[in-house]
Parts: structure tokens; sequence; C-alpha cells
């Protein structure tokens, strides 16, 4: 199995290369070369068995040689030991033929913790047989940096350095990055948005004299591990609700279009997806794109959904890749375009785009009235985020379709929205009781580049 980069410009990667090394060189995200498929036969097989199971039955193609069968089978064990479901993503009841995705039982209640816990594990696994260690340096809204934190704390051979925007998370994400006492993480609270986050990290893989010196590697969704470890979800629960023999369709809240640009890759291997909805909240730069607006920069609006607080989707690039036939030199002209503010999509890779997937957005006040309706006549407490997922699929689901709202985060992580809401104010699972107790550790620094790459080579452990 190998990967190419979206620009078309650096060299082949085999899986656990293409891992370790995170952003291509030439700026671009790996993707497969080719895509491997299953049979209908091969996905109703999948029907009665354990997530772990259908883990490794989906990812194993992906994989290659990179790890034995039987080494791929205890990361994956050790991986999803410490979510607290057994079913590790289990389906709830909404209402007649709609159903909620709950992706908040990892230890960091978000639906980040089934990537990186797995990635964890496979850089674990990978660096001590390479005698290598790394630098991993992440960019968050809010759930990536927590996730990261928690799978690499306290890993002898890697050093990590999480951005998130001063001021513009929970203070659950907040002191879920901040509270671990392992020396080798680091939260750095930048003066800046996600997207300040975002840019700052693409232009440290982007200074090769400095991604040498600290050996550095990325855990955000520009990872395709990170992409292929989310795969997994759509399967099992697709599976549960009678695939391959009835179509079903998902609802994705997402600002970074990995969660959603996962389900694609799992409808081109074979899953029978009807339709894919993106759901943003009001920084809807992914629903004026897919609705024909182009694809502009605008100004950051602080939400009740933070974590979809974002103008520049990375993984939206992916799907360009292939909505402009895998030209790699058609994609690096619309991502130099987006330095400039923005560029049009050809109305060819529009129709491609349109064919894939559909669209809408939630307000702030739509967000607070689908948390209360949502608890009214279900019982079920969702975070903001996965109430902007449920009120998009109420307004544009099929009836006669099943559809599986992607619920992404506990709602604990958000407990001033969710009380302003619904008059109900969620208490942390008791593992994290103390966690308003614990000392933070927290650096505040300028959103500054040079500031940034000195702290980080101040820090890593020799």
């Amino acid at each position: 199995m190998k990967y190419i980069s979206t620009r078309g410009a650096a060299p082949e990667l085999n899986f656990e290369e293409a891992m370790l090394t995170g952003l291509a060189r030439d700026g671009g995200l790996y993707v497969p070369a080719q895509i491997p498929q299953m049979s209908a036969d091969e996905i109703a097989a999948l029907a009665g068995l354990t997530y772990e199971e259908v883990a490794q039955r989906v990812m194993r193609p992906f994989i290659g040689d990179a790890f034995s069968d039987d080494e791929f089978g205890e990361i994956i064990a050790r991986a999803y030991d410490q979510f607290n479901h057994a079913a590790r993503a289990p389906l709830v009841q909404l209402d007649s033929n709609h159903f909620l995705l709950e992706l908040f039982h990892g230890p960091t209640l978000a639906f980040k913790d089934f990537a990186m816990q797995l990635i964890g594990q496979l850089f674990q696994s990978a660096l001590a047989r390479r005698g290598e260690r790394i630098t991993i340096v992440g960019a968050t809204s809010g759930d990536t940096g927590s996730a990261a934190i928690e799978a690499f704390r306290g890993l002898d051979n890697v050093d990590v350095f999480i951005l998130f925007p001063h001021g513009r998370v929970s203070e659950v994400q907040r002191r879920q990055m901040t509270t671990p006492s392992e020396s080798n993480v680091h939260a750095l609270a930048v003066d800046g948005d996600f997207d300040d986050c975002q840019a700052a990290l693409k232009d440290m893989f982007n200074d090769f004299e400095f991604r040498e010196e600290v050996g550095l590697a990325g855990v955000n969704s520009i990872n395709w591990a990170r992409v292929l470890a989310q795969v997994v979800y759509y399967f099992s629960s697709t599976v549960s609700l009678g695939a391959p023999h009835r179509k079903v369709s998902f609802t994705v809240p997402t600002g970074n279009f990995g969660d959603i640009f996962a389900g694609y890759i799992a409808k081109r291997i074979g899953l029978p997806i009807d339709r894919l909805i993106v759901a943003t909240n009001q920084n809807d730069i992914l629903h004026r794109s897919l609705t024909g607006q182009g694809y502009r920069k605008g100004q950051v609006q602080p939400s009740i959904s933070p974590s979809m607080d974002i103008q520049v989707s990375s993984n939206f690039e992916r799907a360009l890749f292939d909505a402009y036939g895998r030209d790699g030199d058609a994609v690096t002209q619309l991502m130099d375009e987006l330095q400039q503010g923005g560029f049009e999509i050809s109305q060819g890779a529009m129709q491609y785009l349109r064919e894939q997937f559909d669209s809408g957005r939630a307000s702030e006040e739509e967000t607070l009235a689908t948390i209360a309706q949502t608890l009214t006549s279900s019982g079920e407490l969702l975070c903001p985020h996965s109430a902007v997922g449920v009120k998009v699929a109420n307004a544009l689901r099929d009836p006669e379709v099943p559809m599986i709202t992607l619920a992404t985060a506990h709602p604990a992580k958000f407990p001033d929205a969710v009380e302003q809401a619904s008059g109900v104010r969620p208490p942390l699972p008791p593992a994290m009781a103390d966690m308003y107790d614990r000392a933070e550790r927290v650096t505040r620094i300028a959103n500054d580049l040079g500031a940034l790459k000195g702290h980080i080579k101040g820090h890593i452990r020799a």
C-alpha cells in the first residue's frame, strides 16, 4: 500500500512512513494511491463482531506490511482498552429512523480518542522498532489537543507540544490539556484563533531545517492514520442497522472536514452510504463552499461549539484532490490562491463534490433550541457540536432512510452552553471529578512563529 501527496511533488511512502511524516514535504496531505475495496459479503460478515474486530478487518488493507496481523491486533486492543463502553461507539435512537452515534466514551470524552489512542500505540510500536524519538506538534480547536496529550503522555521517545487558541476553548477542554503532569507534554496557549495555530503548524512542517532538527511529526487530522481510524465507526454503526442490505445516511458536525472525509473513504471502500451531510455552525466555510459560494476565508466568530470555529478546513484539500481528478498541480494552485484569501471551485469539481456531500448550518439560537428539544423528546443530552449535527439532520434527512448523526463530544465538556440551553449542568464522569482541583501547566505565547519554534527547541528532552 502506497501513499501519495495531494500536491503531487512528494515521494510515495508506505503506511508507517506516511504516519510518521504527517504533512508531505510539498505541503500536501497523504492519501492512499488506491482505495482497497470490501465486497458486500465481507461487509455483511462484520455483523456481530466486536469493535476491535471490525477495526482490524477495515483498516488492515491500508496498513500493508508495516505491522504484522498479530502486532496490529494487539495495538488495536490496547488502543480501545480505556473506553468506558463495551460497544465503544454505541447507537442511541432519537426518533423514527434517526440515531445518535455516541463517540464520547473514550478517555477524553470526544471522538478524537478513536484515532488518537490508536495513533499513540502505532507510534510507540514503530518508534521502538526504529530506535527513534520524535517531537509531536499539534494545533487544536479543543478536542484534538487533549486526546493527543492523553495518548502520548509519559512516553519516553515522544515530546508533545499542543497549540490552542487562548480563551477560545471550553474550560474542560483547556484543563484536559493543562493538568497532565508528565514532563513530555506541553500546552501552549496562543494569542490568536485556531486558524493561526494551524497555520503555524504548517509553517513548521515547511521549515525543513527545523523539521529535521526536532524530528517533527504531526497528529492533527492532516495525518492519514487519524482519518483511517475514524473510518471504522462508519462500518460498525452501518452494519448494526442492516448494511449492506440497506443504505444509511450520516450527518457529521465538522469544522476541519476530517470526520466527514472518513465517511467518504468508507463509502469509497464499499459501504452503502446514501448521503453524507456536513453540518457547520456559524463558521460555515464548508457549507458555503458546498453550495457554490467559493472557498473563501472569513473572520472566525467565537461560538458555543468552539471545536468548529474554523475558517480553513485542512482536510477539504483531500476532497478537492479527488474532485479535480487527482491533479496535484491543480490542488497546488488552489492552495496558493487560498493564501490570497480564497478560490472558486470549478464546475466539474463542484459537480463531483455535490454528488458526494450535502450540507447545512445551525445558528447559535438553533443549536441551543436543539439541545433543549432533544432532551425533552428523547432524554438525550447533547453537546453543542452534536446539537449542530442533529439540527441539520432533522432539516435534511429522508424519513425513509436511516440517519446516523455523530455525537462528537460528551455534554460535560461544554457545561455552560448545555446548562444555558437545558437547565441541566452535566457532571464530569467520576474519573474526572477532581479536574477543577488539579494544578495547571500552561504557557501563554504570542502568535509568532519564531517564538513558537524557540520554545519548542528549548523544551525538548535530551
